[in-house]
């Protein structure tokens, strides 16, 4: 029987919303019900097994509605398998994992979820939103820094840690921080 997992992002230029789409694909791919939505559009995470949960990353800071979908729904994302990712750095930086905002870092332990994966992110001057990032989009910075591997890749490991748990009936932790992916 397969999992339903959740893929939940904020974005902010459309980046995010493509990252999570090709993870939701890499769970399909692997037999996983899943439902990739915008956090304005989830209203219950009850149906689902796992959460995936992504934010754009700007000035270190997530996306509003995902630091507020993270308060609304701790109790039930307790009882969940949950990964986090941000996405958002272009130019040399691309590669750099950036910590986690502190209020995101304190509801990413009261859930039990293991610190956010930092994926590259994109830049184009016709998606650039604001004086700051159309005036950047506009320089060396511009273009698509997204490894599509990369995200595929992570999304192939929660899918492993997701049929592992499913399978397991000798121990099942906990807490989601416990199926830690490295």
């Amino acid at each position: 029987m397969s999992k339903k997992v959740l893929v939940a992002y904020a974005s902010k230029m459309g980046a995010t919303a493509g990252i999570a789409k090709a993870i939701g694909d890499e769970l399909r791919a692997h037999g996983h019900s899943v439902d990739v939505l915008d956090v304005a559009q989830v209203k219950d995470i009850e149906p689902y097994d796992a959460v995936v949960l992504g934010s754009a990353l700007y000035i270190r800071r997530w996306r509003r509605t995902a630091v507020r979908f993270l308060r609304h729904n701790v109790e039930e994302l307790r009882k969940r398998q949950v990964w986090l990712f941000h996405s958002g750095p272009v130019g040399p930086d691309k590669d750099e994992e950036q910590t986690m905002p502190s209020a995101v870092a304190h509801l990413a332990h009261e859930i039990g979820a293991t610190p956010a994966v930092t994926f590259a992110g994109r830049l184009e001057p016709d998606t650039a939103k604001g004086f700051l990032a159309r005036r950047l989009a506009s320089g060396s910075l511009a273009g698509d820094s997204r490894d599509w591997d990369k995200i595929k890749a992570w999304a192939a490991d929660i899918s492993a840690a997701i049929e592992a748990t499913r399978r397991s009936t000798w121990h099942r932790p906990t807490r989601p921080a416990d199926y830690y992916l490295g």
